[in-house]
């Protein structure tokens, strides 16, 4: 039995608050201990499923649950409008039923600044979450241009740095 489930695909928040009640309380998720929603950011918690995540993290089982939403804030090269893409008081809000990053996929220096700009609204409305870096990059020619730069700029930033190891490891291979 999987005691970790991560939730993606699309946009996962959205078809999730409707389907989490059956799905989470089926005999087989009995010993769940952490569900990660990777979302974008942008779609606001219903109060019901909201109050749901935290009842779920409530002392009751055996063992101590959590909740983790993992933000892949878009960028303006993503072609998202910006002021669709990043809403900060959503993310603000996953803070207050559970844990919540932020990752910013950066290919240009102009990503890199629009990426330490956007983390700065995102302070001043409240984050105060991890924020991550990860060069972009599906095949090592391309991956291995930013890398380095991608980690310098982290470190200088006060940022973590998130590798692609699947590119340097695998090459991307299918199942890796």
């Amino acid at each position: 039995r999987d005691e970790h489930l991560v939730i993606t695909g699309g946009e996962p928040l959205l078809g999730w608050q409707r389907a989490y009640p059956d799905l989470l309380n089926h005999p087989k998720m009995t010993g769940l201990k952490e569900i990660t929603f990777e979302t974008n950011g942008t779609q606001k918690l219903s109060p019901e499923f909201k109050d749901y995540l935290v009842q779920w993290q409530m002392p009751g089982v055996d063992f101590h649950r959590e909740v983790t939403f993992s933000v892949s804030a878009k960028l303006s090269c993503s072609g998202e409008a910006r002021h669709e893409a990043i809403i900060p008081s959503v993310v603000c809000e996953y803070e207050e039923v559970g844990t919540a990053y932020l990752k910013f996929v950066i290919a240009t220096e102009e990503d890199a600044e629009e990426a330490l700009e956007t983390v700065d609204i995102y302070r001043a409305e409240g984050f105060t979450g991890h924020v991550y870096l990860m060069p972009v990059g599906g095949v090592e020619s391309v991956y291995s241009l930013n890398n380095r730069a991608v980690a310098d700029l982290a470190m200088k930033n006060g940022l973590r740095y998130s590798d692609r190891l699947q590119v340097p490891l695998f090459k991307n291979e299918w199942g890796t």
